[in-house]
Parts: structure tokens; C-alpha cells; sequence
């Protein structure tokens, strides 16, 4: 006679390999650990991360900041290179904790997926590693979910948040910004990880000559280099809603910013997609940043000696505008 009693089961046949997220906690290890910053008590593999604020400074403000990477991921989904989200995933957040002036200190992922692949979770946290490095702060700590049935097959989520430090008396607010400011821009390395709804509908018109999964420019050493020398009035990271949807976020009232198109070449992966999605070009300023991955306002005595401490530090950068008198809530003109 058959026994009524029913398989035992395990969360492995639930979907869920504990052994598996295991295994990715100890390879993320050496990879952390090179991003360790000396404030840093305890990161990876306790329940919290313990981190010190720098000793250097006086009254301390935390900046913290939190983004995704967006649909990007699904054309690394298509193209199965899963080394460079990660950087972006970094990047989106350490460059907005960057405009108010704060040093980036530590960083956490939240990585989410139907099934724990092994090969690719570690592509992607070594390219979040690698961001951190660029951004001088530590990877921390972050989650591993393994979720079945909430993501297809080979898919996942990211999110990341990082928290900063700044002076009290150094936070950039744009408040000194008055009309005759310059307005520099710092080149981007492409579309960054906005846009891209957008352009995947693009590509289904045609594939063009250029990497659309090159990786988000972090600008945090430079900048906060050039902070060290040069009095900056205002940043502005340019992400979705491209510049005209971001300068105004760091302008006071009654100003706007007299942004001149010609003043930097347009790179050819905007003017491929422009052409190959018949784009208008209200529309490619209010989706992609245009070649301007991060804007800074000076006063004008200082733009030339600002210019050429990023040149120093290898970023291309170019005058693209200046800050006017106008009525009302601050406003983009592109001329």
C-alpha cells in the first residue's frame, strides 16, 4: 500500500538556491574589499555595514542618493555582456550625491532575480566594484534577491543608493548663481542610462556602428578635485529630461540658462539615433543629454582656470552657456 505522505520539499525546488547566493557572497568578497576606504568598520556579510564619517570634517552633512539603471538592462539582456550596468548602476548615483558638492562614501546594490545565475550576478557586481572604484567609495554591503516567478528567465533588477559627505559650509545649492555665470560642460560617454525606452524602440529600425551598453561617466574625481580650488556655484547632473529638464533644477529664480547647441560637437551615436528614429529635436534635448554628461556654473573669472584643471584631470569639456536674467522659474534656452 502507497504512503499518503507527499515528497519532502526544499526551497531548491521552490526555485531558490541558498547555496548558490552563498557562493556569490564569497566572490563578491575580494571584489568589495578593493574598495574598502579606511572609515569603513564592517561591510560585506553582516546583517548592517558599519562606516565611520571622515574626521576631516567640521560639521558634516550626509547626501544620499538612490537610482536604477532602467531598460539598459534589457539591451544587456539581448546582448548577454552584463560588465558594464553595474558601472552605470554606481554611476547614477555618485554623480547626483556629486552636485551638492559631497564626497561619495559608501554604496549599496540591491540585485533582484527569478533565478541566481552564478556567472552573471558576478559580471554584474564586479562592474559595481569597479564603479565604486572610480568614485573613490566603498561597496559596503547590498541584497541578493532570488525571487521565482517575478522575473523571466535570465532577467534581473538593479537598484543601488550611495550616501556622501560635504562641509555644511560647502554645500553647492546654486543660491551664488547670478546672471553673466558660466555654464561649462563636461563630455559624456554616450546616452549614460537614460533613454533608452526610447532608443530600443529606435532599434528595431536599424543597428548602428556604436556601443549603446558603454557605460555611464563618473565624474567624481575630477570635480571634486577641481571643488579644492575653484569656488563652483552650481552642478548639474544631466540624466532624464536631459539638460533642459536638469539645469533649471540648480538655477535660482528669475534666471535662465542660455545654452548655445553649437558650442560642443553633437556625438554620432545622438545624431544616428536623431536620424534613424526621426527624432524632433525638441525631443532629443528633453530625452538624451546631447554630449553633456555633467554642467557646472562659475563665475566668469573663473571658467578658464576651471576648464583647464578638468582637461587636467581628463575630461573634455567645453563652454556651452551662460546664466541670464528672466522672469519667473528658472528655464532652459537653447539657441
Amino acid at each position: 500500500m502507497k504512503s499518503s505522505t507527499p515528497n519532502p520539499l526544499s526551497y531548491r525546488d521552490a526555485g531558490v538556491d541558498i547555496d548558490e547566493g552563498d557562493a556569490l557572497v564569497e566572490a563578491i568578497k575580494p571584489l568589495a574589499r578593493r574598495t574598502l576606504r579606511p572609515e569603513v568598520l564592517a561591510g560585506i556579510g553582516g546583517f548592517g555595514a558599519l562606516c565611520r564619517i571622515p574626521g576631516k570634517y567640521r560639521q558634516p552633512v550626509l547626501v544620499s542618493g538612490t537610482d536604477g539603471v532602467g531598460t539598459k538592462l534589457r539591451l544587456a539582456f539581448q546582448l548577454a555582456r552584463h560588465d558594464t550596468v553595474g558601472i552605470d548602476l554606481v554611476a547614477m548615483s555618485v554623480n547626483d550625491v556629486l552636485v551638492q558638492g559631497a564626497e561619495p562614501l559608501f554604496f549599496l546594490d540591491y540585485f533582484a532575480c527569478g533565478k541566481l545565475e552564478l556567472a552573471v550576478a558576478k559580471e554584474v557586481v564586479k562592474g559595481i566594484a569597479h564603479g565604486c572604484e572610480l568614485a573613490g567609495c566603498a561597496l559596503i554591503g547590498g541584497e541578493t534577491a532570488e525571487m521565482p516567478g517575478m522575473y523571466p528567465q535570465g532577467e534581473y533588477d538593479l537598484a543601488g543608493f550611495c550616501v556622501g559627505v560635504v562641509e555644511k559650509d560647502r554645500i553647492i545649492d546654486g543660491r551664488a548663481i547670478v546672471p553673466g555665470d558660466a555654464i561649462l560642460g563636461l563630455a559624456s560617454s554616450g546616452p549614460h542610462s537614460n533613454g533608452y525606452s526610447l532608443i530600443r524602440k529606435i532599434l528595431e529600425r536599424g543597428q548602428p556602428p556604436f556601443d549603446l551598453l558603454e557605460p555611464t561617466r563618473i565624474y567624481v574625481k575630477p570635480v571634486l578635485k577641481l571643488l579644492e580650488s575653484v569656488p563652483v556655484k552650481g552642478l548639474a547632473h544631466i540624466t532624464g529630461g536631459g539638460i533642459v529638464g536638469n539645469l533649471p533644477r540648480v538655477l535660482p529664480e528669475n534666471t535662465a540658462a542660455k545654452i548655445r547647441k553649437d558650442s560642443w560637437p553633437r556625438p554620432g551615436v545622438f545624431e544616428w539615433l536623431q536620424r534613424t528614429g526621426n527624432v524632433a529635436e525638441d525631443e532629443m534635448w528633453r530625452v538624451f543629454n546631447c554630449g553633456i554628461g555633467m554642467a557646472l556654473i562659475v563665475a566668469p573669472a573663473h571658467a578658464r582656470a576651471a576648464a583647464e584643471l578638468l582637461r587636467g584631470s581628463g575630461e573634455t569639456v567645453y563652454e556651452i552657456g551662460s546664466v541670464e536674467a528672466a522672469p519667473g522659474e528658472p528655464a532652459v534656452l537653447i539657441v
